[in-house]
């Protein structure tokens, strides 16, 4: 199957019905993988994970992936100690009662809020049925590009068999220049012997016409192009991964072409 370089692929999967993981991938044509990945903190743990399907399925290209999560419930890590806050308000107040201070509550409430450990992060852990939920939004994603992918690759390859199919057209063609190339220059020496008016011998003559025209010859590279017209077809029936070789093929069907020519 031949596979374009270029491509698109989204997958999308709801989890729990709170949240979306949003994957999306996007390709160009490079000679090796240059993978570009962009994910949450949070699903940073399961980033071997990704990166090897990515390396797997994708193969080749610059790639650009994008995952993004969407929440629609409310959360936050933050947490509020609410028996430090009360103490450490207890103590502003006290502090500010011994010094005959009157102060509003608008603004001691920053000072509590910023005291130590009044206010804690809780680091979010990732849960294996999410971690699941991102792999198979990977997988999805994945599977869309293939067929992009796949798809546009059809459409090349048509167009390249098109082409292979005008080579041996052309091949044909040029067969009836060929014969009368042959004997035009063989016309040629005889006619500029007869101007010389010497004599010839006629059977030494034909040996030395033979082996000249031999050299003329482009047999062998009409056979080797038709070969390689037959191979070019058989590799993109049959294997994937053959843009290399599929390249090395046409520059052999180069090299003939421009020995005939």
């Amino acid at each position: 199957m031949v596979k374009s370089m270029t491509g698109f692929g989204k997958g999308e999967v709801v989890f729990q019905q709170t949240k979306k993981i949003t994957v999306e991938i996007r390709t160009l044509n490079s000679k090796q993988l240059d993978l570009n990945l962009r994910m949450p903190a949070l699903y940073r743990a399961s980033e071997f994970e990704v990166r090897s399907i990515l390396t797997r399925r994708v193969q080749r290209g610059k790639t650009d992936v994008f995952i993004s999560v969407e929440s629609q419930q409310v959360a936050t890590p933050a947490r509020i100690n609410n028996e430090l806050f009360r103490e450490y308000l207890n103590q502003v107040n006290t502090a500010l009662a011994s010094a005959n201070l009157e102060v509003q509550y608008e603004a001691i409430l920053p000072v509590v809020m910023r005291m130590p450990e009044v206010v804690s992060t809780e680091q979010e852990a990732l849960s294996k049925e999410e971690q699941q939920a991102l792999i198979q939004a990977v997988e999805e994603a994945c599977d869309r590009l293939d067929s992009f992918r796949e798809q546009e690759g059809q459409i090349l390859i048509q167009d390249l068999l098109h082409r292979i199919d005008l080579i041996e057209q052309y091949k044909e063609e040029v067969v009836p220049f060929e014969e009368q190339r042959a004997t035009t220059i063989k016309n040629r020496i005889q006619e500029h012997l007869n101007q010389l008016q010497v004599e010839v011998d006629q059977s030494r003559l034909e040996q030395e016409m033979i082996y000249y025209i031999e050299k003329l010859d482009i047999t062998e590279e009409k056979v080797r192009l038709k070969n390689h017209c037959k191979y070019f077809r058989e590799v993109a029936a049959g294997e994937e991964g053959i843009g290399r070789k599929l390249g090395f093929i046409a520059q052999e069907l180069g090299r003939e072409i421009n020995t005939m020519g």
